[in-house]
């Protein structure tokens, strides 16, 4: 595979600490720079009480438990950890993990990519936790299994497969880990479903929070926090979102102007409405009209 040869490392180690198997993975150059990549895969059955301590690696870790329990101390905080816990952090921190009494049994993956600490951070925004407890283990259980089936294997696409299957990894984090004092707030997130579904009929028209906020009988700064929330995105960039597509369906697919796209899209003004999807998409609407 000339200078885009990948090397693994399967090794298994027991001694009095732990028994663990684990496969060292090196990408190629092109999964390095481009993709999400694989370091090291592995699983660990604890032999007695112990503590990991690592920080200042260039690494995102995410591992579960399948039996035992223990606590990881992460950003100056203690988390205990029981069956079916996963956590998720970013490895440049410091870090430990120690099982107790119980000794755990544990599946892990270090992996990194050119966009994870944008991915991570949004992670973040969204309300994800160092550590949670997924609704069903079996999913994360199956991703592993397949990670660590690739990461062993001679298949010539394993990098391209390895970067699909740990971004379905990061896909149902970012689904399974919603912070739980916004999940339980389940009669605001009513309130927001109905404004999402105002916001998808009427995003035409002229909204300010003021009015969404008079309409639906809420606090329009609990609303700005929350919308962000939920949706990941503000009240703004939701509703320009809606608008762009909009925009891009009339330029593709009407012969409308670009003043009567603008009016339809709910930017009166076309110069701004020039100047935001250009921001948006890169080029300005009449260009991405031509293009596509």
């Amino acid at each position: 595979m000339g200078t885009e040869q990948k090397r693994s490392l399967f090794s298994g180690e027991s001694n009095f600490i732990v028994d663990s198997k684990r496969v060292i993975y090196t990408p190629g150059f092109f999964a390095r720079s481009a993709l999400l990549h694989l370091q090291e895969i592995g699983r660990l059955q604890a032999m007695q009480p112990h503590t990991c301590t690592r920080s200042n690696l260039s690494s995102y870790l995410f591992f579960f438990v399948i039996s035992g329990s223990g606590i990881i101390k992460y950003e100056e905080k203690e988390y205990p950890l029981e069956p079916g816990d996963c956590v998720f952090i970013d490895c440049h921190k410091h870090y430990s993990h120690s099982t107790d009494a119980r000794l755990w049994n544990l599946k892990w993956i270090h992996f990194y990519g050119p966009s994870l600490s944008n991915i991570y951070n949004k992670y973040l925004e969204r309300g994800g936790q160092c550590c949670f407890k997924p609704r069903d283990i079996a999913h994360f259980s199956s991703l592993w299994e397949t990670l660590f089936d690739l990461s062993s294997s001679s298949d010539h696409l394993r990098d391209m497969k390895i970067n699909e299957h740990l971004a379905s990894l990061l896909t149902l984090i970012m689904s399974e880990s919603w912070h739980p004092g916004i999940r339980n707030k389940t009669s605001k997130r009513r309130n927001l479903f109905q404004i999402q579904e105002y916001l998808d009929r009427h995003f035409h028209e002229k909204i300010t929070l003021d009015f969404l906020a008079q309409k639906f009988f809420i606090n329009k700064f609990y609303l700005t926090r929350i919308f962000r929330d939920q949706f990941g995105m503000t009240l703004n960039n939701y509703i320009l979102q809606k608008r762009i597509t909009q925009a891009k369906q009339l330029l593709r697919f009407s012969d409308l102007t670009l003043d009567q796209i603008c009016v339809q899209c709910g930017m009166e003004d076309p110069g701004y409405f020039s100047r935001i999807f250009k921001k948006v998409e890169g080029i300005s609407p009449s260009v991405y009209r031509k293009n596509w």
